[in-house]
């Protein structure tokens, strides 16, 4: 009965008789099942239908109804939206913001703490400055080595402060002994522009334009322009270029004197820790009073990275070196132009050179092109002809010192003779003349009995139609010229040391001579038909009768 009562919700309640005789009806009661044992109902709606149990048909419904219990989950209302941002706000529970204010004293305390320490911090003493070790001075003595065995490196030069402050930036070349370098800086003057020099010359290309700063030379040089210049030796780049080649040497230099050493500090130069050694200028002895002490940045190896001095006339120096930016260097053509490996002519050049003087006659002559650095204040450049089968040649010879000056020059068998051209007669400029006129001027020529260079080097012109060279020859590399290939063979005599350039069909193109001061004159030949040079022979000195002094 019970279980029955669980099940349907409802129990039978007998009737009693008021006269105590059987009751014929039964009621029916219903009550609510308990909360467990039913679904619960949604908040603020009536039970559901399935929720309240059902009458049995033909009984009466208890007008007593269960109440349903209190629900006590209070509302759940969300958060209002923030107007500004759309977002809902951060809600800070008293954890969280217990949380935020243990944080923010931790921070001032570290804020604080480390402002004390800064306080109270002071740098280490440096290593005051002692006497080089053993090790440090074998690493100076073998500093000039080094740099030999390396060859090459990039080198920026500061010299001078102010409005005198010169700068060069390039390369050295210690194996080869060859500076390439651009000048510049406010101080730079006439020799701003482009420099290449060896320890004896130097032949610069100014730019009086360029921008003050300098920057890197392009590798490959300009082939024009260069000159012969005088660099004044006190001042300037001279002395510059003296102590860039004075860094390198193919031995050891002598042990220095171990008091004239110290060590003043350590640096770090491109990540690589150096020490800073102080000592007289390596490899010659030389005076206080002219050249102060060094300061060499020197590694474990003992390269150099950096290098400051004073030098007189010149102020404070400083040098820093590259010792990654190393390319290989290329001479221009009045040092020489690029190396290469000499060695003895093999049997078709040396045929080549044999046959020279027949080829050049049958072609006739050539036009010819001249560049001559003969001077430290004598460039000279020049335009004309040469006449193998008349053995005459005939140009016109400006100087780049005196640009409002042409001198026709003309040399033959009978001999050579010179004039100042008339004015008009020839164009050009004196970096690029025109060739003479003609025919030749009738008067106004006069002997020239002048043995210079550029005499020498005419005269091997004519006589390179006539015989073969004599003398030790070699040949010292390849190389082209107009687009045509070309041996560059080497003679050399006792008066002079010549280059022929010889292309494959054995004509001669190029013919070049080393000047007296060390540099090399060029004279560029295109074979081919040339004008009739003939006209006067060249004038002779008149022979005037003495002439007897007054009273006798």
């Amino acid at each position: 009965m019970v279980a029955l009562e669980a099940q349907t919700g409802r129990r039978e309640r007998p009737c009693t008789s008021p006269h105590g005789g059987e009751c014929r009806s039964t009621s029916v009661e219903t009550f609510d099942r308990p909360a467990a044992d039913r679904a619960p109902a949604a908040p603020d709606r009536p039970p559901a239908a399935a929720d309240r149990l059902p009458v049995a048909p033909g009984t009466r419904r208890s007008r007593r109804r269960a109440a349903p219990p209190p629900d006590r989950t209070p509302p759940v209302h969300p958060p209002p939206v923030d107007a500004h941002t759309g977002t809902l706000p951060r809600l800070v529970t008293g954890r969280r913001r217990t949380v935020l204010m243990l944080l923010g004293a931790v921070a001032v305390l570290s804020a604080a703490g480390l402002v004390a320490g800064l306080l109270s911090w002071a740098p280490e003493a440096p290593e005051p400055p002692r006497a080089a070790s053993a090790d440090e001075r074998a690493r100076l003595d073998a500093m000039r080595v080094t740099n030999y065995r390396d060859l090459r490196a990039g080198v920026h030069v500061t010299a001078g402060t102010g409005g005198a402050r010169i700068e060069l930036v390039g390369w050295v070349d210690w194996s080869r002994a060859l500076a390439y370098l651009d000048v510049g800086g406010p101080g730079a003057g006439a020799e701003r522009g482009l420099l290449q020099a060896t320890p004896a010359v130097a032949v610069v290309r100014p730019d009086p334009g360029a921008v003050p700063t300098p920057a890197p030379p392009p590798l490959v040089p300009p082939t024009d322009r260069w000159r012969l210049h005088e660099l004044p030796a006190d001042r300037g780049p001279a002395p510059l270029l003296d102590l860039l080649f004075s860094l390198a040497a193919d031995r050891p230099d002598p042990a220095a004197d171990p008091a004239a050493v110290r060590w003043v500090g350590r640096d770090t130069v491109e990540g690589e820790p150096v020490d800073i050694l102080q000592a007289p200028p390596p490899g010659r002895p030389s005076p206080p009073a002219r050249n102060g002490p060094q300061r060499h940045w020197l590694d474990r190896d003992a390269r150099l990275h950096r290098l400051e001095t004073r030098l007189p006339g010149t102020g404070p120096v400083t040098v820093a070196l590259n010792r990654t930016d190393r390319p290989t260097l290329r001479p221009v053509d009045a040092l020489g132009g690029r190396p290469g490996l000499p060695r003895a002519l093999d049997p078709a050049e040396q045929d080549r050179l044999h046959r020279l003087p027949a080829r050049l006659r049958a072609r006739g002559g050539a036009t010819v092109t001249l560049t001559a650095p003969v001077g430290t204040t004598t460039n000279l450049r020049g335009a004309g002809w040469v006449d193998w089968r008349g053995r005459v040649t005939y140009l016109t010879v400006a100087d780049v010192g005196a640009p409002d000056r042409r001198t026709l020059l003309r040399r033959a068998a009978a001999g050579a003779s010179r004039m100042a051209a008339p004015a008009g007669a020839v164009a050009g400029t004196a970096e690029a003349p025109s060739r003479p006129p003609l025919p030749p001027p009738a008067r106004g020529w006069r002997p020239d009995k002048t043995r210079d260079d550029l005499a020498v080097l005419l005269d091997l012109a004519l006589r390179a139609g006539v015989a073969a060279p004599e003398g030790t020859a070699r040949r010292i590399r390849g190389d082209s010229l107009a687009g045509r290939g070309v041996d560059v063979v080497e003679v050399r005599t006792a008066r002079a040391v010549v280059r022929y350039w010889i292309d494959r069909t054995g004509l001669l193109c190029r013919l070049e001579l080393r000047t007296r001061p060390g540099t090399w004159a060029q004279l560029d030949l295109r074979p081919g038909p040339v004008p009739r040079l003939g006209g006067p022979a060249p004038a002779r000195p008149v022979k005037r009768p003495p002439t007897r002094a007054s009273g006798r």
